[in-house]
């Protein structure tokens, strides 16, 4: 693997762990896709560092988790906007 994939894995795994953001948030901060945020989290890092992968997998299970929570409040937000008005 080269030396910056290396250093983009162990720097989006921090500020996964420092931040609790989510994947999507994550890709948007350091404008890459999703997709290698993903992959990058998932496979590349459990070979680097199995053991700052599990800690950043328990913060993107727990993201996971509360997706529906997240997307009903932007729901309620987006009607309660447009009534208001």
């Amino acid at each position: 693997m080269k030396d910056y994939i290396e250093e983009r894995v162990l720097e989006l795994a921090r500020y996964i762990l420092d931040t609790n953001s989510t994947v999507r948030a994550t890709a948007k901060k350091f404008r890459v896709s999703k997709s290698t945020v993903h992959k990058d989290i998932t496979e590349r890092l459990q070979e680097i560092n199995p053991g700052l992968a599990a800690e950043v997998k328990a913060v993107l299970d727990t993201n996971k988790a509360e997706r529906h929570i997240r997307g009903g409040l932007a729901t309620k937000e987006k009607y309660h906007s447009r009534s208001s008005k």
